[in-house]
C-alpha cells in the first residue's frame, strides 16, 4: 500500500477540539499556492484552527488526515503522484466539522472537480476561473452543487486578486439593485503593460518584466489572448444576475494567429513580433491625445467585449498605475456616477491573501 493510501485510511489517533475542526487541502504550489502556504504558517496562531491535511501540485501530493507539519515542500517533493480522488478521502478521514479545498491552480482538470466537491459537502475556495468563467452550463451546475451540498464557494480571488469586486456586486444585488453596465480593467498583467508602455521601450521587454514579477501566467499568451479577461467578465456578469454565454463576448486578443499556434518555447523566442502591432496602436492613440488600455465592457443593451481601446485622458482607467484593476459598476441606484472599485489586481501576495480570507470566512 502506498504512503498516500496509508495516510488516508489509517490516520494517527487525534483528540478533536473545537479549535482544530477545519481541515484544508491546498492544490497548487506555484507562486500563489506557495505564498498561501507561507501565509498559513505565519498566521498559524490566529487562523481559527485551520488544519492543513494536504498539499498537491501536478506531480506530487502529500496527504495526512491528522495534519501536515513543516518542511512541507521538501516532503512534497518526495511524495507520490497527485491523485485528486484522494483529496475528498483525506478530508472526510480528518473527521473535521468543516472541510475546504483551496484551488490555487489554473488547471481545468481541477476546476472540473469543483462541483463534485461542493455536492459532497466540501467547501471550495479558488483563484481558478475556469469553473465559473467557462460554459454557462458549467456555471449553472456549480450553483446547483453549492445549493445541494449546503456549501460555500469562495471566489474573491478569481476576479481582482481579492479586491471586493464580486462582494460589492453581491451586496448590491441583495439590496435589490440591478447592474446596468460594467466597464474596467480586469487584468493586472495587462494593466501593468499598458500603464507602463510609452513607446520608448519594446512591448516585449515590458512583457518579460511582467513575467518576472509574477503578473502573467508562465505562458503569457493566456493573458495576451484576452481569454482570462473574458472569463472574469463572465464571472462578474453572472454574479450580477446576467447569465452570459461564452459566445456572447467579443474578444480582441493581442497574439497573431501564427504565434498562437507555436509551442510556449517557440513563442518566447518570437515575442518581439508583437512589438510593431502594439506600437502602431499606441502611436494612433497618442495622435488623438489618448492612451491605450485593455478594457472589458458590458453595456446596457447586453453586448459584451474585451479588447484594446484608446481612451481619453479623463477616463477613469487612464489614471491607473502599476498592476491596478478598476471596476466601474453602473446600476439602477448608481446611475449618475458608477460605483468604482480600484486597487492591486495581480501579485501572489494579494491573491494568496484573498484565498486565505475566503477560507477563514468559511471556517467561521
Amino acid at each position: 500500500m502506498s504512503a498516500l493510501a496509508l495516510a488516508v485510511s489509517n490516520p494517527a489517533p487525534r483528540v478533536r477540539t473545537e479549535q482544530d475542526d477545519v481541515a484544508v487541502v491546498v492544490l497548487g504550489t506555484g507562486l500563489v499556492g506557495g505564498t498561501l502556504l507561507r501565509l498559513l504558517e505565519e498566521t498559524a496562531g490566529r487562523r481559527r484552527g485551520l488544519r492543513l491535511v494536504g498539499i498537491a501540485n501536478s506531480r506530487h501530493s502529500l496527504l495526512d488526515s491528522s495534519g501536515l507539519t513543516p518542511p512541507l515542500i521538501e516532503k512534497l517533493e518526495q511524495a507520490p503522484g497527485c491523485d485528486l480522488d484522494a483529496v475528498a478521502a483525506v478530508l472526510f478521514a480528518s473527521e473535521a466539522r468543516v472541510r475546504i479545498v483551496i484551488d490555487a491552480t489554473p488547471a481545468a482538470v481541477v476546476a472540473q472537480r469543483h462541483a463534485r466537491w461542493l455536492a459532497q459537502g466540501i467547501h471550495v475556495v479558488t483563484a481558478n476561473k475556469i469553473a465559473q468563467g467557462g460554459s454557462l452550463k458549467d456555471w449553472q451546475d456549480l450553483q446547483q452543487a453549492r445549493h445541494s451540498g449546503g456549501t460555500h464557494y469562495g471566489d474573491s480571488a478569481t476576479v481582482g486578486a481579492g479586491l471586493p469586486a464580486l462582494a460589492s456586486l453581491r451586496r448590491l444585488r441583495r439590496c435589490g439593485d440591478r447592474l446596468a453596465a460594467l466597464d474596467g480593467v480586469l487584468s493586472g498583467s495587462l494593466s501593468f503593460l499598458f500603464n507602463r508602455y510609452d513607446g520608448t521601450r519594446p512591448f516585449s521587454a515590458l512583457l518579460q518584466e511582467a513575467r518576472e514579477r509574477g503578473y502573467t501566467e508562465p505562458d503569457p499568451r493566456a493573458d495576451l489572448s484576452g481569454t482570462d479577461v473574458a472569463r472574469k467578465l463572465l464571472i462578474l456578469a453572472r454574479t450580477a444576475g446576467v447569465e452570459l454565454a461564452e459566445s456572447a463576448i467579443e474578444v480582441e486578443g493581442l497574439v497573431p494567429a501564427h504565434l498562437a499556434a507555436l509551442s510556449s518555447t517557440e513563442f518566447a523566442g518570437r515575442l518581439g513580433e508583437i512589438d510593431a502591432f502594439v506600437d502602431a496602436r499606441f502611436r494612433a492613440a497618442q495622435a488623438e491625445g489618448k492612451v491605450l488600455r485593455y478594457l472589458a465592457s458590458l453595456d446596457s443593451d447586453g453586448s459584451a467585449r474585451v479588447g484594446l481601446r484608446a481612451v481619453a485622458a479623463n477616463h477613469p482607467c487612464a489614471a491607473l498605475s502599476g498592476a491596478d484593476n478598476l471596476f466601474a459598476f453602473t446600476t439602477e441606484r448608481y446611475r449618475e456616477r458608477p460605483l468604482v472599485v480600484v486597487g492591486p489586481g495581480a501579485g501572489a501576495e494579494v491573491t494568496a491573501q484573498g484565498l486565505l480570507a475566503d477560507a477563514l470566512e468559511i471556517a467561521g
